[in-house]
């Protein structure tokens, strides 16, 4: 009986984990594209607004910010290019980037694009990304400006 109830507590406490972390599965909430390399117009944009009431953290260390559950963007890449792929933010608040590769990795930045703004630069490998743009603090969300390209960020 007490195997039983402390294997009941694990799953439990496993589900609970779990609930409370990023579903890069969800629906995003600003949409999705399929780009493949050479894409037209390049930089593609998406506006949306940035932050959320999750922990950014929860993705991995290294990862600031508040984010939401779902993603807010995914991007469905068709090809691997010779150009990396550089997935930036441009707002007036204090943004993050986190980003899910199809590999399973996670991939976070606050301040490495110009003028601060976060910037990922990936390898152009074929697949599903899940992009979520957080706040700095976990204020209001705050309009941004997504930015998927090869040739250029923010």
């Amino acid at each position: 009986m007490m195997r039983l109830l402390m294997a009941a507590t694990a799953c439990a406490l496993a589900f609970a984990g779990a609930a409370s972390a990023q579903d890069y599965n969800a629906t995003p909430n600003y949409g999705d594209i399929t780009l493949a390399p050479g894409f037209t117009p390049d930089p593609y944009l998406v506006s949306l607004r940035a932050g959320g009431d999750m922990s950014a953290s929860n993705a991995g260390s290294g990862c600031s910010g508040y984010i939401t559950r779902a993603p807010d963007y995914r991007l469905n890449w068709s090809g691997k290019g010779s150009l990396n792929l550089k997935i930036s933010v441009l707002s007036k608040a204090d943004t993050t980037l986190v980003v899910n590769g199809p590999n399973g990795e996670w991939y976070c930045d606050d301040d490495t694009g110009e003028d601060n703004n976060p910037l990922v630069t990936l390898g152009s490998q074929a697949g599903r990304y899940e992009i979520w743009v957080g706040t700095y603090s976990s204020s209001s969300p705050a309009p941004a400006v997504l930015s998927i390209s090869e040739l250029a960020n923010f």
